[in-house]
């Protein structure tokens, strides 16, 4: 095995305050909550002492007062992960745990391959008629990256960051980690090379930058767990050691392994991602991969990851650790578009009323869309992104009524009888590029007038919609049930997506014996 080299405790503060760079901060924050540090006490905490991130659910918008929606993209799947635990433990997750758009977002969907590599997704609109509101129409927009075969894909210099703190010490923790991290080092390439630092009291390189997967291997088996938590001192060791191996035109990444635990404070949080928004900026992306129960912090562990542009997946079993770094392995590692924002214009002229589902701490002010300094979401190859609108066609009853005083009433609002209903626009960078790209596509009203259900694969995701709201205890879901939902997913194919209908019923019972979860999940 590579040599081992073990750092001394260094004070936060000091380790921080080296990382900066000559001439400040140049980078502009977004204008959706993942930048800047969240005080302790504007956490939802569980009784468990879990941190959630307040998230509450997206309001509905009058077209006469609010036309233009605009939002990042999501590619988290941490959120499902996290729920599934709670539901597989006989446990109702926190609200504020459920973020629906993560939920919908964990499934594939039979949108098409884009047709060429400089627009790198495809676009794809449909309508249905909603199933719990015989008054209002579903819009689902479905974004395709392309796929990378194996043999094309880029080298990777990735550094794995364990925490091996004290709170680590848990089966369903440090142990878990080394099995999803060896899965992992089972699917490098020849080009590929991992170094390994953990922390805890210290922050230390316990193996050098290696391609051999056998080393690998061999350096997690060895770790064990104990003692507190610098997770900011291994962070930056991890970026230091990034940076020594750096592979231009390659991936460069960091994957944290950990509960989230990072026994940091607020000043210290703030820091910690001014450092990982610069390093970002340098080509040296961040995963984040959350383990256990007890102390799992995921606010910090979303909040990172988007700044750190890459993605949070929760794993909760060797199955998702399989699902997340092996079988996506191209996804979670390899960006095809940088800063991808998602805007959608109403036209009064057919919808009254909207509301976005999901994406609560992904929105953007109107202006940030055309602003190339606003850091937005990424997707890797083969990725999908789906949000899904609720809309009410002009004429029909909708959720807000009119207000009483004339003075306060909106004035009638007339759009172009052009044929469009709305009209989609999104931009992205290339990986390596600078300047945004623009990608536009409108949606017909005639799609409008559809007294259809949902059908097929769009069923689905609108059954997980569903599920995800009436978790969050969303008041316009009329008298949907999880029967209901279950009805609408139908029949499906797959392992995980009768995974998502054996959830339904797990929701629906309340509660479930311990030991049930092993007669259907593996």
């Amino acid at each position: 095995m590579k040599s081992k080299t073990i750092l001394c405790g260094v004070a936060m503060a000091a380790l921080l305050a080296g990382c900066e760079k000559p001439g400040g901060s140049n980078y502009s924050t977004p204008s959706y909550e993942t930048g800047g540090a969240v005080a302790d006490e504007a956490l939802a905490t569980d009784a468990s002492g879990e941190k959630y991130k307040p998230n509450a659910i997206s309001p509905v918008h009058m077209v006469a007062d609010a036309p233009v929606s605009t939002f990042a993209v999501d590619v988290d799947t941490g959120a499902y992960a996290n729920v599934r635990r709670f539901l597989t433990q006989g446990q109702k997750p926190p609200v504020d745990a459920v973020r629906t758009e993560e939920m919908i977002n964990y499934f594939r969907y039979d949108y098409p391959l884009p047709a060429d590599r400089e627009a790198p997704f495809s676009v794809t609109t449909d309508v249905a008629q909603s199933p719990w509101n015989q008054d209002t129409k579903i819009l689902r927009i479905g974004l395709r990256g392309y796929d990378l075969p194996y043999a094309r894909r880029p080298a990777a210099n990735l550094v794995f960051l364990v925490d091996v703190s004290g709170s680590m010490d848990e089966p369903d923790k440090l142990p878990l980690v080394k099995s999803a991290l060896s899965t992992l080092a089972d699917n490098l390439g020849r080009e590929d090379k991992v170094a390994i630092v953990v922390y805890a009291g210290a922050a230390g390189v316990v193996l050098d930058s290696t391609s051999d997967p056998s080393e690998i291997k061999a350096a997690l088996d060895d770790l064990s767990a104990g003692g507190s938590t610098a997770g900011g001192e291994g962070l930056q060791l991890a970026y230091s050691i990034a940076r020594e191996n750096f592979i231009k035109d390659g991936v460069n990444r960091i994957l944290i392994a950990t509960d989230g635990d990072f026994n940091v404070g607020i000043t210290d949080q703030t820091e910690l991602e001014k450092l990982i928004e610069h390093e970002r900026d340098d080509g040296i992306t961040l995963t984040t991969l959350g383990f256990g129960q007890g102390n799992l912090n995921d606010s910090l562990m979303e909040s990172i990851a988007d700044l750190g542009n890459g993605n949070y997946a929760y794993i909760d079993s060797a199955m998702e650790a399989k699902k997340v770094l092996s079988e996506e392995l191209s996804s979670t590692l390899f960006t095809i578009a940088k800063d991808v924002k998602v805007q959608v214009e109403f036209n009064p002229a057919y919808v009254s009323q909207y509301r976005l589902i999901g994406y609560e701490n992904r929105a953007l002010a109107e202006q940030d869309f055309d602003n190339d300094k606003v850091d937005a979401g990424d997707i890797g190859a083969g990725h999908q992104v789906t949000a899904i609108y609720e809309v009410v066609p002009a004429g029909t009853k909708g959720w807000l009524s009119d207000r009483r005083y004339t003075d306060n009433r909106r004035a009638a609002v007339t759009g172009k009888q052009d044929g469009e209903m709305a009209f989609v626009r999104l931009r992205y960078k290339l990986p390596n590029g600078d300047t945004s790209r623009l990608i536009e596509r409108p949606v017909a009203a005639t799609q409008l007038a559809t007294r259809a259900l949902p059908q097929g694969d769009m069923a689905f995701a609108t059954a997980v919609a569903a599920f995800g709201q009436k978790l969050r205890g969303d008041t316009r879901l009329g008298d949907i049930g999880y029967a209901d939902i279950r009805r609408l997913a139908g029949n499906p194919d797959g392992y995980w997506r009768q995974e998502f209908v054996k959830l339904t019923e797990l929701a629906e019972a309340g509660q479930v014996p311990a030991e049930s979860r092993r007669n259907w999940i593996g």
